[in-house]
């Protein structure tokens, strides 16, 4: 009987996006806005990598040790909410 030759799936794409750019930049603060409605990444020279935040939602920050593959938990901290985005009838 010959042997069947399987198809290997193609690698399944990362649902992450990405930024390459502050690929190997340290990190010298991370700050969440009040009203949660903006993540800012300062570096070291004096860059930022800034996200703003739109509509209601709730952020759980954690730290992992990514060591060996595994992601184990360091440290979470309480979470941050947004206020509650109303749209506003005529």
């Amino acid at each position: 009987m010959a042997t069947r030759k399987t198809k290997r799936s193609p690698k399944p794409r990362s649902s992450y996006h990405r930024f390459p750019e502050v690929k190997g930049k340290v990190v010298s603060l991370v700050e969440v806005d009040d009203n949660a409605s903006a993540i800012i990444i300062m570096f070291d020279d004096n860059t930022v990598l800034g996200f703003d935040l739109d509509s209601s939602h709730v952020i759980f920050p954690q730290l992992f040790d990514r060591n060996k593959g595994n992601w184990k938990p360091l440290k979470h901290w309480p979470p941050i909410y947004s206020p509650i985005s109303m749209v506003k009838w005529p």
